[in-house]
């Protein structure tokens, strides 16, 4: 009899070939078109022309840097959704992004450089999940009064958003408002998205059997020997981190987080060793796909991915509510 976790191997196998084609697709497609052949020979030789700079000065560093943004998001998503047992927790809804967007907006608005937004957003998602679960706390662990509290969380820090627009000079608006809907044009140093994203990766294997514990509910999970405290600070702590890393680079981007865990769960199930990586495979693939169409679909113009992940995830989680979403994870 094979093993549970064998039979899903193929699975992550598939989702390993679906991350590379969208890369390809994404490399191939632009104001010019370059040709599946060509690019391996671009990947690898320099050749010196346009083509070669085109893939490894623009093209290239977004792509891997979108990449590493919908793996984080899609992460510190299926973290709080292991945290809340709920499937629908998400750093957006529950307006960890928010609070993490309103702490760059604030630095944005306060001329510091850019090497404060990363901190500063940081600084504003943990601030997030500790008042979300401060206001929430009422001496039971409720995983719907959380969700309704970061709702309204979410719409808070949206009022906060709007504040600090309105009182942001008019050469910074048009800028910060593009930032804010979600974009990846200047992400052209993918260093940083794919060291975040490989540590959260190397955190949350590790933490995958203590996750599936989790599941069974804090008294059982203790019961079997998980420390349910240090468990939810350590859940907090690399949430906020990965959101942090994902908004300072690329701005708030919705329904990566929320779409990507609960797709892969309703194939492969709540076992953590497949969700991490699956979730991370998914996630990029899907942004970066979602990227390639927000640079092509109106070039020369650009669209926000943000805007189009949006436009895109909305229906498609309806659709996968109506295929009967439990409210509640087991």
């Amino acid at each position: 009899m094979r093993h549970p976790l064998r039979r899903k191997l193929p699975l992550l196998a598939l989702l390993l070939a679906v991350a590379f084609i969208s890369l390809g697709i994404s490399l191939m497609t632009g104001s010019v078109d370059i040709a599946p052949g060509e690019l391996w020979s671009l990947l690898w030789q320099n050749h010196g022309s346009t083509h070669y700079r085109i893939i490894h000065e623009l093209r290239l560093p977004r792509t891997l840097s979108g990449f590493a943004v919908g793996g984080v998001l899609a992460l510190a998503g299926l973290l709080m959704q292991a945290l809340l047992r709920n499937p629908l927790a998400d750093p957006y809804i529950l307006g960890v992004s928010g609070g993490a967007a309103v702490a760059v907006l604030g630095a944005m608005l306060l001329g510091l450089p850019f090497a404060w937004q990363a901190p500063m957003a940081f600084g504003g998602a943990l601030a997030s999940i500790l008042l979300l679960f401060g206001l929430a706390h009422s001496g039971n662990w409720d995983t719907n009064r959380l969700l309704l509290t970061g709702v309204v969380l979410a719409a808070g820090w949206s009022a906060l958003i709007s504040f600090v627009l309105s009182l942001s000079p008019p050469v910074q608006l048009p800028g910060m408002l593009f930032w804010l809907m979600g974009d990846l044009s200047d992400a052209l140093s993918p260093a940083l998205p794919l060291g975040v994203l490989a540590l959260g990766l190397l955190a949350s294997l590790w933490l995958a059997p203590t996750l599936n514990l989790a599941l069974l509910g804090p008294a059982r999970a203790a019961s079997l020997g998980v420390r349910i405290q240090r468990l939810h600070i350590f859940i907090y702590l690399l949430a906020s981190l990965l959101t942090a890393a994902a908004v300072s680079i690329a701005g708030a981007i919705g329904f990566i987080g929320l779409i990507s865990p609960h797709m892969l769960r309703l194939v492969a199930g709540n076992d953590h060793r497949i969700l991490v990586p699956g979730s991370v495979l998914l996630g990029g693939s899907l942004l970066v796909l979602a990227d390639t169409a927000a640079r092509t679909l109106i070039a020369p113009m650009q669209l926000p991915v943000g805007v189009l992940t949006a436009l895109l995830g909305v229906p498609l989680f309806l659709f996968l509510l109506n295929r009967g979403m439990p409210g509640r994870m087991p």
